[in-house]
């Protein structure tokens, strides 16, 4: 008899460990049930700016829900998992429904930080035009608030504030980017790298407010400013929350499941309890919570092999931060560590003042132990090599940007480093018939991971596609 594999949670990482387990044969093993809080198939959070921007869930969408149907897996969407009854192998949903499993994994996510701001409750619900930045509803909502002309505070300046800056930017709205820290993406970058960054942002139209702290919203029924620790006020329309997220654990909690800053996990990704194990962003291994995609990926795999036994050798051990995202317009890429750690360890900084571009290289022992790169692209995947290969640099370090390894990779350069996927597998996809981002996205993975790489795809298709050679 087939198992029951419950997987509770419907994001990014739960939709590709459908994928991997497709590809590993698991619907030989197990029945599959997917239990969803949102109502409609998994979706690209990164990309949720488009949807502010008047764009259609459809495009950020990467499984409707159709596709599960299609696939033998049974979901339930717009169903939240309250808690797991581990003796009895059974999940119980929030109407009190019960499902049998025999093996569950969470992949419940984050959720959105909400600070604790004076005034900006109105009762039990946040005032008129606060929102936060977190779903595809969350951003319909916003979008149906915007106004041309209308002032908007977005709170946070990392990936999705800026995303969700930008897109309000778009719509013709006066925003101000609101971050606590000095530097924008202070987790990706450093702070020249955050200078450069934040001249970028400041070039698109938007206004940037670093190192300073939210402390209340004014206004009664509606919002209609910002209160600063400066004692500043500024005016608001719209307030937008994008300031953090947290792993949600409150089900693996209820369940008796262990919980430290994440659901605590082992190699196995396997929880202290039988048959229940996490992954992605809600998973703690080692004391570490990911909350990039390439890392989530790895613990997809890993964990693929080890339910469908097509490696049960299989073993998560961490992974190497890397992240290359195009922020704001913005391309951005980041990789280890970003400041020196050892008084032994070397940095070597190559500054373009004219074209906006900045590099950062950090050498320890020979090797690459991190790397930031803010205003172009082309060197993120040759860096990303030398990172994960981990051999030695030659001794001249800007030998990195133009030794024969780079001119390797610049003859099939990779375009989509979620998925690895180079540009010569790209341009054989669109030669056999992929003339489209859902078309090709479909056929080779590319751009279903970060969406850095979406621009990229669209150039490859309108260059290679059978009507370009014959408008040529």
């Amino acid at each position: 008899m087939k198992r029951r594999l419950a997987i509770i949670g419907n994001g990014m990482a739960a939709g590709r460990l459908l994928d991997e387990l497709l590809r590993r044969g698991a619907l030989a093993h197990f029945d599959i049930a997917v239990y969803g809080e949102e109502p409609h198939g998994c979706y690209n959070r990164i990309l949720l700016g488009r949807i502010i921007g008047g764009g259609d869930a459809n495009e950020i969408t990467l499984k409707d829900s159709a596709w599960y149907a299609k696939h033998g897996i049974a979901f339930y969407a717009g169903v939240m998992v309250k808690r797991l009854d581990t003796a009895m192998r059974t999940l119980i949903t929030s109407s009190g429904e019960e499902h049998f499993y025999d093996v569950a994994v969470f992949a419940t996510g984050s959720r959105a930080v909400v600070p604790n701001l004076d005034g900006l409750m109105n009762g039990v619900r946040p005032k008129g035009g606060v929102f936060v930045f977190r779903t595809v509803e969350d951003c319909e909502r916003i979008r149906a608030a915007a106004r041309p002309g209308a002032t908007a505070v977005v709170l946070g300046g990392g990936l999705l504030g800026l995303e969700a800056a930008k897109a309000l930017c778009d719509l013709g709205l006066h925003v101000t980017i609101v971050h606590q820290p000095g530097t924008l993406m202070n987790r990706q970058v450093d702070e020249s790298g955050g200078r450069f960054l934040r001249a970028a942002v400041e070039r698109a139209g938007l206004f940037v407010r670093t190192g300073e702290r939210a402390v209340g919203v004014r206004g009664d029924a509606s919002v209609t400013g910002v209160s600063l620790a400066s004692g500043e006020i500024l005016p608001a329309d719209l307030f937008v929350l994008a300031c953090g997220i947290r792993p949600r654990t409150d089900a693996a909690e209820s369940s008796a499941v262990p919980v430290q800053a994440g659901i605590t996990v082992n190699d196995l990704l396997a929880t202290a309890v039988p048959g229940v194990f996490a992954l992605g962003e809600c998973a703690e291994h080692r004391g570490q919570v990911y909350g990039v995609v390439p890392p989530i990926w790895e613990q997809c795999e890993v964990l693929a092999d080890i339910l469908t036994g097509a490696n049960p050798q299989a073993r998560y051990r961490g992974s190497k931060l890397y992240t290359r995202l195009k922020v704001a317009g913005v391309e951005v890429a980041s990789m280890g560590i970003i400041e020196p750690a050892q008084d032994s360890d070397e940095v070597l900084q190559v500054i373009e003042d004219r074209r906006g571009i900045y590099r950062k290289l950090i050498v320890r022992d020979g090797k690459l132990a991190g790397a930031v790169v803010v205003g172009e692209c082309e060197s993120a995947p040759t860096l990303a090599r030398w990172f994960d290969r981990g051999d030695p640099l030659p001794p001249n370090r800007l030998d990195v940007f133009c030794s024969a390894d780079v001119s390797v990779a610049a003859a099939d350069p990779e375009i989509c480093n979620c998925h690895h996927v180079n540009e010569s597998c790209i341009k054989d996809a669109i030669r056999d018939g992929c003339t489209s981002l859902p078309q090709l996205s479909a056929a080779t993975k590319a751009g279903t991971g970060c969406g850095s790489c979406r621009g990229s795809l669209a150039r490859l298709i309108l260059q290679n596609s059978p009507k370009a050679a014959l408008a040529t």
